[in-house]
């Protein structure tokens, strides 16, 4: 009988860790792609204005766009989990370069007989201003799967710590519950993180299944860890 509450004990504070596992990449990288949607419009605004103000010509105001999109990018997978930047590596492995977008942007606004060179300067410019309106926007279904996916991890954040909070608040030596709380909770994110990062390096940039099935097995492999030496 004690071993079977053993067990159960063991496999419950493993479902906690994991828990609070999925519950920090989801609110980690849910607050990233927020954070991308704000610099993004922030930067195309300060551009429009530079326009408005004859610092820049159309043309540079998209060359210094699409630089933009591409450094937040990059700074914001920075920024992100290693299944967060997997995910995004995966969407979108490399930025277009100007002319591919002025070619994207000609044959969206002009048709597909549409000759760039051809345009007058008046068009042209309608297609650098169109580059620079698309530098301030994400995908919209992707944002808001992303902000569902941060809500759902702050709702199980949430009761990841209420489930603690019970633990503690019902153990005989509540100091050491709360330690051990801690400590296993603790390990399952820390555990999270570097086995995501592990698997990046062997999986290669944009795998996020290897990535997401690294971060769940290093997750749980530190939280049964701690669990196990606390427990002898």
């Amino acid at each position: 009988m004690h071993n079977d509450q053993q067990d159960f004990e063991a496999a419950f504070n493993l479902l906690q860790a994991e828990m609070a596992n999925v519950a920090f990449i989801a609110t980690i990288d849910g607050a990233a792609r927020a954070r991308y949607d704000q610099l993004a419009r922030d930067f195309r605004d300060n551009i429009y204005a530079r326009v408005r103000a004859g610092k820049l010509t159309w043309r540079e105001a998209a060359e210094q766009a699409r630089e933009m999109r591409d450094d937040v990018m990059k700074l914001i997978r920075r920024r992100s989990t290693p299944v967060g930047r997997s995910v995004a590596e995966w969407l979108k492995p490399k930025s277009p370069t100007l002319n591919e977008l002025v070619a994207r942007k000609t044959i969206e606004l002009f048709g597909r007989d549409a000759n760039f060179a051809r345009l007058t300067a008046e068009q042209q410019n309608r297609i650098y201003a169109s580059i620079v309106e698309s530098a301030g926007k994400s995908n919209p279904r992707i944002t808001a799967r992303m902000r569902t996916v941060s809500r759902a991890g702050r709702g199980l954040l949430v009761l990841s710590l209420g489930i603690s909070v019970y633990t503690v608040a019902t153990a005989d030596d509540k100091a050491e519950a709360a330690i051990h709380e801690g400590a296993v909770t603790g390990a399952g994110i820390a555990g999270g993180a570097a086995g995501g990062a592990l698997a990046g390096l062997a999986c290669g940039p944009g795998a996020p299944v290897c990535v997401t099935i690294g971060a769940f097995v290093g997750g749980a492999a530190a939280a049964m860890g701690v669990d196990f030496f606390w427990g002898n």
